[in-house]
Formats: C-alpha cells, structure tokens, sequence
C-alpha cells in the first residue's frame, strides 16, 4: 500500500512511520513521568514539519494523547478543581495575541523555563494555597497564552499539579486534564486563524492511537513506583524540560 497518499506533501512515508513510533515513547514518558513527553514529541516533528503546521498539529496530537490519559487515569482526576482553571485558560487564549506576541522568543521561552524551576524546587507561600481556584485560574491563563507561541507549557502545568496534588495519580492525572483544556483551545484559535488541519488528519490520528498504547505502558510504570520515586523522577524530568527549553532560548 502506498501511505504517501494518505500524508501531506511534506512527510514521507518513512517520517510518518518514525512518528507514530516515537507517540508511543513519548506519552509512556508522560504517563510514568508526568512530563516530557510533549516536549520530545515537539522536537522531533520539528525536525520533520514545515513551521506554518507545527504548532497546531503538534497540538491536536497531544490533545488525543492528553485525553486518553485522562480518559485512562480518570478515577485519580478531579474535575471541579480544572473549571477555574479552564475559565483562565479561555481569558488566557483570548488575551494571549494582545500581550505576548509584543514580546521575544527568547524571553518568552527564558522566563517559562525559570518560572518551571521555581515552582518545581521553591517552597511557595502557603497562600494562597496551590490548590486553590485563584491559583488554578492564573495558571491557566498564564500556560494557555504562553503555549500559543512557545508550544511547551506541558512543565509548567504539571509543575503547578505538583504543588496541587498529592497522590503520583493525581498529577499526572490531572495534568492531562489541564494540557487537554490547552490544546483544545489551541487546535480552535488556529482553526479560526485559518490553518487547514485536513491534510494532517490521517498522521494525527495514527498518532493519537499509538500514543494511547503508550499510555497504557507508561501507567503501569506508573503503578509500580511508590510516591517518593515519583517525586524524585518528576523533579528531575520537570527540571530537563526546563534546562532545554532555556537552552533554546539562549542559543
């Protein structure tokens, strides 16, 4: 069978299958983890994939990617506590153009980096509390506007479930509520900008089916870590994630 008729012009058959390989690897980062994998996924497409296409397509991967590890891990999800922070990501969305596009890549991608950091590593004050519905509010806008133009928020929001959570469950669970929220309201900025996801469709769901596998095996790593385990990795994942993308802001 010829897949090159079923993939955009820009993709080969042999990059569409590297692809759909690496979503396996990537969500099982982020399933165990809870963080990386969107960030690896980001890089190596970026690669591969014309810029005008990369953002949105990336994020209606990890919208699919994000939704089935919610959907996998819903029993440790809490959903009443991600309305506050669906209501700032759609003010964060709508303001984001206004506010961030007047500033540089460079320090756009500086202060997110050292943001991650400090909520990874600093003890915040204890208030307001990091669970609370303002502090869930203000991370959503903030995550939402910045991932329209940096396209790796994925640390930020799972530092802030971090902080938020308890159980090793819970973040990661909640993590993929809140990045699933994002994407949603990015894949629908870029729709209403224009950008033509058609071509994408058939990579983008094969994509979405091979990373829901990975997710599968990421949560039974997950399972056999205990809390302290999870905690140790997290930070260190969180805190690479963040190192490189203030590398690609400095050089």
């Amino acid at each position: 069978m010829d897949f090159s008729a079923i993939l955009p012009d820009a993709i080969a058959p042999g990059v569409a299958l590297l692809l759909i390989g690496a979503s396996v690897f990537t969500s099982a980062i982020t399933a165990a983890f809870g963080v990386g994998g969107g960030i690896v996924m980001l890089l190596l497409m970026s690669l591969f994939m014309p810029v005008s296409a990369l953002i949105p397509v990336h994020g209606v991967v990890q919208l699919g990617s994000n939704a089935g590890r919610a959907f996998h891990m819903r029993s440790a999800a809490v959903p009443r506590m991600m309305v506050p922070f669906a209501i700032g990501g759609i003010l964060g969305a709508l303001a984001g153009g206004s506010v961030v596009t007047d500033l540089p890549d460079t320090v756009l991608k500086t202060v997110l980096a050292a943001f991650i950091i400090l909520l990874t590593w600093v003890k915040l004050p204890p208030l307001p509390s990091a669970g609370s519905p303002l502090v869930f509010g203000i991370g959503g806008a903030i995550s939402t506007a910045l991932s329209m133009f940096v396209g790796a928020t994925g640390p930020l929001v799972a530092a802030l479930m971090g902080k938020a959570f308890e159980t090793r469950h819970q973040v990661v669970a909640n993590s993929a509520v809140g990045m699933m929220i994002q994407h949603v309201l990015k894949v629908a900025v870029f729709g209403f900008l224009g950008f033509s996801l058609a071509p994408w469709l058939p990579l983008t769901f094969a994509m979405i089916g091979s990373g829901f596998a990975g997710t599968i095996l990421g949560a039974r790593l997950l399972d056999r870590m205990d809390d302290g385990q999870f905690r140790f990795w997290f930070r260190i994942g969180v805190t690479i994630m963040a190192a490189e993308l203030l590398r690609r802001a400095l050089f």
